[in-house]
């Protein structure tokens, strides 16, 4: 083959390539989510029942709660990194070659950090270790890049390259190199779409004692700058969505970009996001709730921002005075005797075994969107027979996961906003 032929050969090549890359691009395309609890997954359980699986996410959900609350009330600059106690596991490649590993979605995140050989500390992986010596496409980002100058908590080593310390509040949670590497996603469709020079916490020093064996690591879906949607946006519109199906499902859960995350018809339903001190979680501002006729406000004045949605957490947190308000207002409606908790977990039970269980319509008023929550997503088995109010008391608002199953919950990170429809999730 002549140097002429070659060049046009390879021309066709980079052609093909761009169209491949930009035609899920510029049409969105949808991934695949699983539950950490699905068969599918890697942490999947296959000795606990659906009731220990239940107290278990509620046990995660307070600890990450715990975690969320303590670094949204200091104004120091932390890497934000949550638990790797998350709920929704996304299977992608990193590097050239492809090498796959699985991370949990966090929309309460910015980084995409994964565990990285060779590793001084490492939890235990139920897949193999990212080796970057490995990937062609590996670079080490250096302590003069404004990516490195820009984000909290990074230093230099002494060859001048950039580490970050991503941490919970007081406690490390992985300690590495801040680099970028090609992060490629297969779509639902079968195509696969690359993000060259995606920026990327390669760590190799891992604390597992928050959350024990787990994923590779992180895939931050914040709303900072470092995160995997805000340094796409171009490139997907600033639109992502997702559509959630609980651990039970025989259905996967969907996570889209792009065009494919365009929520719009009947029944969608629009509230605008709130920044706040730079903080990458995603507030929204909840007024109040109803339940049936009788409206709970959330307190006054209400002040915007006064509730964070959150993926990586189960269940539903709201504080304390408004939780005994919407707990009575539920209590009134049920006309059945309260049992306690045999876990000591939840505050609302009841015993349902001989009886039908007629449950309130409960409906969530944000600011310029009524949302109403499906029985499913606030009611929750906890035993044979017992099911209870899938909300608890705490020291701030978070509005879980669960009550956002059989939604398609989409955000534009252009008009800062968070739109919900009903949906069956499972088709």
């Amino acid at each position: 083959m002549n140097a002429r032929s070659f060049f046009t050969l390879l021309v066709f090549t980079l052609f093909c390539f761009i169209i491949s890359l930009s035609r899920p691009l510029n049409n969105g395309f949808t991934v695949e989510l699983i539950h950490r609890d699905s068969p599918k997954s890697p942490l999947y359980q296959p000795t606990q029942n659906k009731y220990q699986l239940v107290t278990n996410a509620m046990r995660r959900s307070i600890d990450r709660v715990n975690h969320i609350y303590n670094y949204s009330i200091v104004n120091i600059g932390y890497t934000t990194v949550t638990s790797g106690d998350g709920e929704y596991l996304i299977s992608y490649s990193i590097g050239t070659p492809p090498f796959k590993v699985y991370g949990f979605v966090d929309t309460g995140s910015d980084l995409v950090w994964l565990q990285c050989e060779p590793c001084v500390q490492c939890y235990p992986q139920t897949s193999p270790i990212f080796d970057p010596s490995l990937s062609s496409s590996y670079k080490n980002i250096p302590c003069y890049d404004d990516t490195c100058l820009s984000t909290t908590g990074t230093s230099c080593d002494v060859l001048g390259f950039c580490e970050y310390n991503a941490n919970h509040f007081d406690q490390l949670v992985s300690r590495g190199y801040l680099s970028v590497d090609t992060l490629t996603l297969d779509s639902t469709n079968g195509n696969s779409v690359s993000f060259p020079n995606t920026v990327v916490g390669c760590g190799y020093i891992n604390n597992g004692t928050l959350h024990g064996p787990s994923s590779s690591g992180i895939v931050g879906l914040g709303n900072g700058e470092n995160s995997f949607a805000t340094r796409w946006s171009s490139s997907i519109g600033g639109k992502f969505s997702y559509c959630l199906v609980s651990s039970l499902s025989k259905s996967t859960s969907k996570l889209n970009f792009g065009d494919a995350a365009v929520v719009s018809g009947d029944g969608a339903m629009t509230t605008p996001i709130v920044k706040k001190n730079g903080q990458s979680f995603y507030y929204l501002t909840l007024e109040a709730f109803s339940v049936n006729d009788k409206l709970i406000e959330f307190g006054e004045p209400t002040n915007d921002g006064n509730i964070i949605i959150d993926s990586g957490t189960t269940h539903t947190f709201l504080p304390y005075d408004l939780y005994n308000r919407l707990e009575s207002a539920v209590a009134e409606n049920i006309n059945k005797e309260r049992v306690k908790d045999p876990n000591g977990i939840f505050n609302l039970c009841y015993d349902i075994t001989f009886e039908g269980f007629d449950d309130p319509l409960i409906i969530a008023h944000f600011k310029g969107a009524d949302i109403r929550l499906h029985s499913n997503s606030t009611f929750v088995a906890i035993g044979e027979g017992i099911i209870c109010l899938a909300f608890s008391p705490y020291k701030m608002a978070i509005l879980g996961n669960m009550v956002q199953q059989n939604m398609l919950v989409g955000y534009n990170l252009v008009q800062n906003t968070v739109t919900f429809m009903p949906t069956d999730c499972t088709k």
